[in-house]
């Protein structure tokens, strides 16, 4: 499921385009002591990057969290294209009019809500655990630079857990 179909939909990261991708950033605080939980958006065919930052608030080329650190390219026929941006376009018409609950109505939720839209991988249902979860297994780093944002401040605080448990 990551490999592209779509001619044309190569990432670049340095300006921030992710075509057919779902994308992840860390949350300060609470990805440093759960590394699996991060913010995550959905970029359409062009790769703008769409994701429900905050209540009532779409985020459009504004990833809330900072650049994307991990991403996952979705597979998508050229036939398919139009329907993945009017699915994109649908889940984030849907949540500008949500509030945001970071336990059940978030991010992953909005990006969900999108997949569901778009019968992606022919599935009709999608939820935020199983996103989170094939992000962190599947998703690939952008950088070394990504990969450090991400897991530095988890390894710190592990460290800081072990200094003082040996002092203890």
């Amino acid at each position: 499921m990551e490999a592209t179909a779509v001619v044309g939909a190569t990432i670049d990261a340095a300006v921030h385009r992710f075509p057919f991708c779902i994308v992840w950033s860390p949350i300060p605080i609470l990805t440093w002591f759960l590394p699996f939980i991060g913010h995550l958006g959905l970029a359409d065919s062009k790769g703008v990057i769409f994701d429900f930052a905050g209540p009532y608030t779409i985020g459009r080329d504004d990833f809330a969290f900072g650049a994307p650190t991990r991403y996952l390219q979705c597979t998508v026929a050229p036939e398919d294209v139009a329907k993945w941006d009017e699915a994109v376009a649908a889940g984030c018409k849907i949540y500008e009019k949500r509030m945001h609950n970071l336990c059940c109505d978030n991010c992953h939720s909005h990006v969900a809500v999108c997949l569901e839209h778009a019968d992606y991988a022919g599935r009709k249902r999608w939820n935020m655990v199983e996103l989170c979860f094939w992000m962190f297994i599947r998703g690939k780093y952008v950088s070394v630079a990504g990969f450090v944002k991400s897991w530095l401040p988890f390894v710190f605080v592990l460290a800081v857990i072990a200094i003082v448990r040996s002092t203890a």
